[in-house]
C-alpha cells in the first residue's frame, strides 16, 4: 500500500478511536463506565479532551501510515492534526460554543 492510502486510513482510524473514547459510551456503555472509573484523574482528564486523547491515539497508527523512524514523528503529529480537523468539521461546534450553531438560530440579531 502506497502512504497517501495509509496516511489516510490511519487518520480516519485515529479520529474514530478518539471520537469513540471521548465522546462515545461505547457498546454496552464500557467506555462510559472506564471514563467514569477514571474521574478526575490524569487518564480521566485525557478522556475528557479530543485534541489531547488524539495526541496518544495517534502514535500506534504513526507506526501503520509510515515506515522511517523520521516519518512516523511527522506522521504522528499529522495523524493528531487530521483527527482535530475531522473532529471540527463534524461536531458543528458543539463543544465551543455550547450547541449554538450559527445555521440553526432561531431568530435573527438585531443591528
Amino acid at each position: 500500500m502506497k502512504f497517501p492510502f495509509r496516511f489516510g486510513v490511519a487518520a480516519l482510524a485515529t479520529w474514530r478511536v478518539t471520537h469513540l473514547l471521548v465522546r462515545e459510551d461505547g457498546p454496552a456503555d464500557a467506555v462510559a463506565r472506564v471514563r467514569e472509573k477514571l474521574g478526575q484523574s490524569q487518564l480521566g482528564a485525557l478522556m475528557d479532551c479530543f485534541y489531547c486523547a488524539s495526541m496518544w491515539v495517534a502514535i500506534p497508527f504513526a507506526f501503520f501510515a509510515a515506515k522511517k523512524p523520521a516519518d512516523r514523528v511527522a506522521a504522528w503529529l499529522a495523524l493528531s492534526g487530521a483527527a482535530c480537523l475531522i473532529e471540527e468539521l463534524t461536531s458543528h461546534g458543539t463543544e465551543q460554543t455550547g450547541g449554538y450553531d450559527e445555521l440553526l438560530r432561531r431568530e435573527t440579531s438585531s443591528v
